[in-house]
Order: C-alpha cells, then sequence, then structure tokens
C-alpha cells in the first residue's frame, strides 16, 4: 500500500522589491508495507546482534558486529528510503542506492505493468520502488469494480429518475469517488503522477536535465561490512 504526504520544501528566497513566492508543498509516496516490514527487519537483526556482541565468545562479537554494519544499511535502503517526490517543477525518484531527479519535461511517460517505472525521452528507465505493484490488490480492486457496475447497472433506471429530479450530479460525484477508491492504492499514485505530468510537462520552469547520483552514504557502510565479515570468515 503507497500513501501520498505532503512535505513542504525550504521557503524561496524573495527580493526586496518581489512578492513574496507562495510555498509549494511536494507530494511524497511511499511503500507503508516496505516500511512496516524494514522496522520489523532492524528489530530483528538488532535484538539479534546486540546479543550476539554481549554474550558471544571468540570471534562471534566481531562476525556479528560485520554483520549489522553490512545488513542494516541494505535493509534501510531496501524498505526505509524508497520514496517519490512530486513537486512542481520536477519528480525525484529516491531508490534503494540511487537518487534520479526528472524535470517533467524529460518524461517521456509512467508506465504500469508488473512494476511501475518513469521512461524518460532519452530512453533511460527507471523503477519507482517505493510504489510497488500489487497484482493481488489490483485483482481485489478489479473485483470491486465489477462489483459497483452491476450494481449500478441494476439501479440505472431508478437511478435516472431520481437524476431527472435534481440528484443525478451528486450520484454522479459519489459514483467517481467510488470508482478511485477502488482501485488499487498503487494505480492510484500513478493516476496522481500522470496528472501532474501532463499538466506540468510543458511549462518553462519543468525542463532541464535528468540526474542520477549513487547513494553512497548507503553503498559505503554496506560495503565496509561486506569486507569486515569476509575478512573474518577468511581468517576463522
Amino acid at each position: 500500500m503507497t500513501s501520498p504526504e505532503d512535505q513542504s520544501p525550504a521557503p524561496r528566497p524573495s527580493g526586496p522589491s518581489e512578492p513574496s513566492v507562495p510555498e509549494i508543498r511536494d507530494r511524497v509516496y511511499r511503500s507503508s508495507a516496505g516500511i512496516a516490514g524494514g522496522v520489523v527487519m532492524l528489530a530483528l537483526v538488532g535484538w539479534l546482534g546486540i546479543d550476539a556482541i554481549v554474550a558471544g565468545e571468540g570471534r562471534t562479537p566481531w562476525l556479528a558486529l560485520a554483520a549489522m554494519i553490512l545488513l542494516v544499511p541494505l535493509i534501510v535502503a531496501l524498505t526505509l528510503r524508497p520514496a517519490v517526490f512530486a513537486g512542481h517543477e520536477r519528480m525525484r525518484v529516491r531508490n534503494p542506492f540511487r537518487v534520479i531527479v526528472l524535470p517533467w519535461g524529460q518524461i517521456a511517460t509512467l508506465r504500469s505493468g508488473y512494476s511501475n517505472e518513469v521512461l524518460t525521452v532519452a530512453g533511460a528507465k527507471f523503477q519507482l520502488w517505493s510504489i510497488p505493484v500489487s497484482l493481488r490488490a489490483r485483482k481485489r480492486a478489479n473485483r470491486r469494480q465489477s462489483r459497483a457496475a452491476t450494481g449500478q447497472e441494476g439501479r440505472g433506471g431508478r437511478a435516472a429518475g431520481l437524476g431527472a429530479l435534481g440528484g443525478g450530479l451528486g450520484r454522479g460525484g459519489g459514483a467517481a469517488a467510488a470508482d478511485a477508491s477502488a482501485r488499487a492504492g498503487a494505480d492510484r499514485a500513478m493516476e496522481d503522477l500522470r496528472e501532474l505530468w501532463e499538466t506540468r510537462e510543458k511549462e518553462e520552469s519543468a525542463q532541464g536535465e535528468v540526474s542520477v547520483r549513487w547513494a553512497w552514504e548507503i553503498l559505503g557502510p554496506a560495503a565496509a561490512g561486506a569486507v569486515v565479515l569476509a575478512i573474518l570468515l577468511a581468517v576463522g
């Protein structure tokens, strides 16, 4: 399940003769299930690792420490770190080991299948880790939509009569809201991103170059832990 949040970037400075620029909030998309799973795994690794460091003998504490240095960054990278930040001018994709900044004008399409991906006009493809596809949730949402459509067809005559009395507009909005709530969470998130992209892609402020940065704050500690663990195992 992917949940959008609001994040406020730092306010833009305004000159003495310029009116203050209104604050623009980014939409943040994360995986609630991924965060919950990451917290559980971190707690388990911490419990087992600290117990081995405190109560272990011989090389056990050092092996446990090296394993924790290796595993903790990887767990954080794969579960807590992924997020998509959708702003007024660009989309920032924070994947486990990279941060990709994509101005809306550089995006060719947002594609959903067995995974959610963004394709650039240059042909590059990046996966949206924080918006995972759940085929089970998608099938469940499709069943709800089918049941809702069947029920609406069965009540078509009465709905038409009430619509003639002026209630059709309200029911139309209710049907749209029900249809939106019936879709899988990842599909709703992708639909939000597509709408924002289609609205902003032609704006001058949404142009620029795609940038990709490796997450050395994750890769460095994980590599150090892997080296230390390999040395300990080889020496022992």
